[in-house]
C-alpha cells in the first residue's frame, strides 16, 4: 500500500510478551530477543506495549540530519525501484531464455531461484543501503577488508551500463523509422538488401522461399542498421554516425534525468515505471486477437520437463534474476540510501520481487501470442521465427508489428517508445550507482559535474558498440562484465555480511532499524543457501565453458577473449587491492593484528544520523543471543535497553 509523504518519525521500542501466531511471524520475522543478562539466559522479546515503560528515539526534521538528500515522496523510491529492476531483460531476454530451457518448465526453477535467492539478496542490499545511508561501496565499513567488492561491482555496473545505452540508442533508430509512411524493414530495399531478401509483408505463400532467403527485417537490422560484419578478423571498423547520434541523445537523457539526484530522477520514475505497462497491456490485447496466437502462448508455456533437472537450466535461472533484478551491481543499495532511517523496505522489496516476475510471464505471453501470429502468417513452426536477444527485439518483434493490418506504424511507435522507457529506466539506476560511489569519495565536486563525467567517459566507450564489430564486443562484454563477476561479488558479499560482519549483527541491525526481527528463512538463504548454491553453479559454468563464438560457428579470436579474461580478473582483483590497502592503513604492531582490524567495521559504519547511531552504540551493548529457530513463548519482563 502506497503511502503519504515523510513525516518525522517516533519509534517507540518497548518490553513485553507478544502472542506466537502474531503476522510478523507467519511472514518469517520472529520477536525481538535478547538476553537480559539473568544467570539462567533467559530470552526476552522487545515489542510494542503501551503499559511498558519505553525508550523513544526521535528523528526530527531539521536535527542531527546527514548532509544526503532524500526521497521527495517514498513512492518514488518504490517506483524508481520498479523502474531499475523491470527492464529489457524482462521483454527481450526472459521469453527467449525461458523458451529455450524448457519453456513453461523453466519458471519452475527460476520461481525457486527467485524466492530463494533472489529476493532474499534484494532485501539484504536493500537493508545494508539504508542501514548505512551510503552507495554501494560505504557500506563496506561493516567491513573494511571488503570494500574492493564495490568497486568490483561498480565495474560490472559501468561494463553493464555502457552496453544497455546502446541497446536503446537502437531503439531510438527504430522509433525514428517508425514515423515513415512505409516502416522501412517491411521492404528490401536495393540500397542494402541481398538477393535472398523477401519483403515481411508479401504473401509468402505465393514466394519461392528457400533455406538461404533472409527476410526484410533481419536483412535490414543487420546489414542497413548495425552494418555488421562477419568475424573480427580485420578489426571492428569505425562507429556508425547515425547510431553515434543515437547513443548521445541517450546519454543527454540519462544525464538530465540524474543530475540533480534523486530529486529528478524520482519524478521520472512516474512515467519509466508505469508507462510501459500500458503498452505492454496494449500490445497483449492486441496480439491475442491475432491468428496463431493461441498457438504462440502455448508454445512457450507448455512445459519441457526433462530440461528442469539439468544444470544449465538452473545457471540460465539464477542469470536472469541477477540480470532482471539487478541484485549484485549496487543500485539497490544506492537506492535505498537516500530513504528516512526506518522506511519498511521489506514491504518495498516483496512488492518489487512480485512486479519484477509478473512483468516477465506478462511480457512472455504477450510476445509469444504475437511470434505465434507471425508462425501462422509464415507458415513456419515458431522455433524458426523465434530469435533471442536483440534479435528477439528489433528483428522478430518489427516483423510481426508489420504485419498488422491496422496502422503497423502506431504500434511500431508505440513498442520501441516502451523499449526506451524500460532502458532509460534501468540505465539510470545502474550510471546513478556510479555517481553515488564517485559523488561520497569526492563529496567537494558537485554532484551534476561528476553526473557529466560519467555520461561523458560513458557515451565513449560506447562508441566502441556501435561500430559494425560493436556486437561482437558486447556479447564478450556482456559474458565477462556482466554475468562472470556478478557471481563473484555475490558469493563474497554473502561471506562477508554474513560470516565476517556477522548474520547475528546483520540481524540485530534489522531489529534496530524496522523493529522486528528474522525468521530462519532469512538466515539460512543469507548464511548457507545463497554462498553454496551460487559456487556451485559458478563451478560448474567454467567446467563446461566453451570460448564465445561468431555468427559462422568460429571462436572469437584469442585476443579478444584474453582481453574478456583481463576485465574479469581486473574486476576481482578489485577484492584483494583494497583489501591490501585498508589492512596497511590498520593500527597494529604486526600484520596480522592489522587483518584482524580490517575485517572489524570501522568507525564511520552505523546510521549517518548522528543522534541514531549513539542509540545504536547503546542499543549494541546488550547482549545478544542467537537462535536459528524462533520462540515466542517469552514469559519472563526484560530491562529497558
Amino acid at each position: 500500500m502506497f503511502y503519504g509523504h515523510l513525516q518525522p518519525i517516533r519509534w517507540i521500542i518497548t518490553m513485553s510478551t507478544m502472542s506466537s501466531n502474531s503476522s510478523e511471524q507467519s511472514a518469517g520475522f520472529v520477536n525481538h530477543a535478547f538476553d537480559d543478562g539473568s544467570p539462567d539466559g533467559n530470552m526476552c522479546e522487545k515489542n510494542i506495549d503501551t503499559e511498558a515503560p519505553a525508550v523513544i528515539i526521535t528523528q526530527n526534521e531539521g536535527e542531527d540530519q546527514p548532509e544526503r538528500e532524500n526521497w521527495d515522496n517514498p513512492v518514488e523510491f518504490l517506483l524508481s525501484c520498479i523502474s531499475m529492476s523491470v527492464g529489457l531483460g524482462n521483454i527481450w531476454r526472459f521469453p527467449f531464455v525461458a523458451y529455450e530451457n524448457g519453456g513453461g518448465a523453466f519458471l519452475i526453477p527460476y520461481l525457486i531461484v527467485l524466492v530463494f535467492i533472489g529476493r532474499p539478496l534484494y532485501f539484504l542490499e536493500m537493508i545494508l543501503g539504508q542501514f548505512s545511508s551510503s552507495g554501494s561501496v560505504k557500506i563496506w565499513d561493516c567491513v573494511p577488508f571488503a570494500k574492493g567488492i564495490g568497486y568490483g561491482q561498480a565495474l560490472a555496473t559501468w561494463c553493464v551500463v555502457t552496453y544497455y545505452c546502446v541497446l536503446m540508442a537502437l531503439a531510438f533508430f527504430y522509433l525514428f523509422a517508425s514515423f515513415q509512411a512505409v516502416l522501412p524493414w517491411t521492404e528490401c530495399d536495393p540500397e542494402w538488401a541481398t538477393e535472398n531478401c523477401y519483403s515481411t509483408t508479401a504473401n509468402l505463400s505465393m514466394a519461392n522461399l528457400t533455406n538461404t532467403s533472409v527476410s526484410s527485417a533481419e536483412e535490414y537490422f543487420y546489414i542497413y542498421v548495425l552494418k555488421k560484419i562477419p568475424n573480427m578478423d580485420d578489426g571492428i571498423g569505425t562507429p556508425d554516425w547515425r547510431l553515434t547520434l543515437c547513443l548521445l541523445l541517450c546519454w543527454i537523457l540519462v544525464f538530465a534525468m540524474l543530475a540533480k539526484g534523486v530529486s529528478s530522477s524520482g519524478k521520472v520514475a512516474y512515467f519509466t515505471a508505469l508507462f510501459p505497462y500500458v503498452v505492454l497491456i496494449t500490445l497483449l490485447i492486441r496480439g491475442c486477437t491475432l491468428p496463431g496466437a493461441g498457438d504462440g502462448i502455448l508454445y512457450f508455456i507448455t512445459p519441457d520437463w526433462e530440461k528442469v533437472l539439468t544444470p544449465d537450466v538452473w545457471y540460465a535461472a539464477v542469470t536472469q534474476c541477477f540480470f532482471s533484478l539487478s541484485v549484485g551491481f549496487g543500485p539497490i543499495s544506492t537506492f535505498s540510501s537516500y530513504n528516512p532511517f526506518r522506511h519498511p523496505i521489506y514491504r518495498d522489496s516483496t512488492i518489487v520481487s512480485l512486479a519484477d516476475t509478473f512483468t516477465s510471464i506478462l511480457a512472455g505471453v504477450t510476445i509469444f501470442s504475437i511470434l505465434g501470429n507471425l508462425a501462422y502468417e509464415t507458415n513456419q513452426p515458431i522455433e524458426n521465427v523465434v530469435q533471442g536477444g536483440t534479435g528477439l527485439a528489433f528483428i522478430s518483434y518489427p516483423e510481426a508489428i508489420s504485419k498488422f493490418d491496422a496502422v503497423p506504424q502506431l504500434f511500431a511507435v508505440l513498442f520501441f517508445l516502451m523499449l526506451i522507457t524500460l532502458a532509460i529506466g534501468s540505465a539510470s539506476g545502474l550510471a546513478g550507482c556510479i555517481i553515488t560511489i564517485l559523488s561520497d569519495d569526492l563529496p567537494h565536486i558537485p554532484r551534476w559535474i561528476v553526473t557529466a563525467f560519467v555520461c561523458a567517459a560513458s557515451f565513449l566507450i560506447g562508441l566502441v558498440y556501435v561500430t559494425p564489430g560493436g556486437q561482437y564486443i558486447l556479447d564478450l562484454v556482456d559474458y565477462f562484465g556482466g554475468g562472470f563477476i556478478i557471481y563473484i561479488m555475490v558469493i563474497a558479499e554473502t561471506i562477508a555480511v554474513c560470516w565476517i560482519y556477522g548474520l547475528k549483527q546483520i540481524v540485530n541491525d534489522i531489529r534496530y532499524m524496522l523493529g522486528f526481527g528474522l525468521g530462519i528463512y532469512w538466515k539460512f538463504t543469507w548464511c548457507f543457501l545463497i554462498p553454496i548454491a551460487l559456487a556451485v553453479i559458478f563451478i560448474y559454468a567454467m567446467v563446461v565453458y566453451e570460448p564465445l563464438k561468431t555468427d559462422d560457428g568460429e571462436p572469437y579470436p584469442p585476443a579478444a577473449n584474453a582481453a574478456g579474461w583481463v576485465l574479469a580478473a581486473i574486476a576481482i582483483l578489485q577484492i584483494p587491492i583494497w583489501g591490501a590497502l585498508v589492512v596497511r592503513k590498520q593500527q597494529g604492531n604486526n600484520w596480522i593484528q592489522r587483518f584482524e582490524a580490517s575485517l572489524r567495521p570501522a568507525a564511520e559504519w552505523g546510521p549517518k544520523n548522528p543522534g541514531i547511531k549513539r542509540d545504536w552504540l547503546e542499543y549494541n551493548k546488550q547482549p545478544i543471543r542467537f537462535s536459528w529457530i524462533p520462540n515466542p513463548k517469552w514469559t519472563r519482563s526484560c530491562k529497558s535497553h
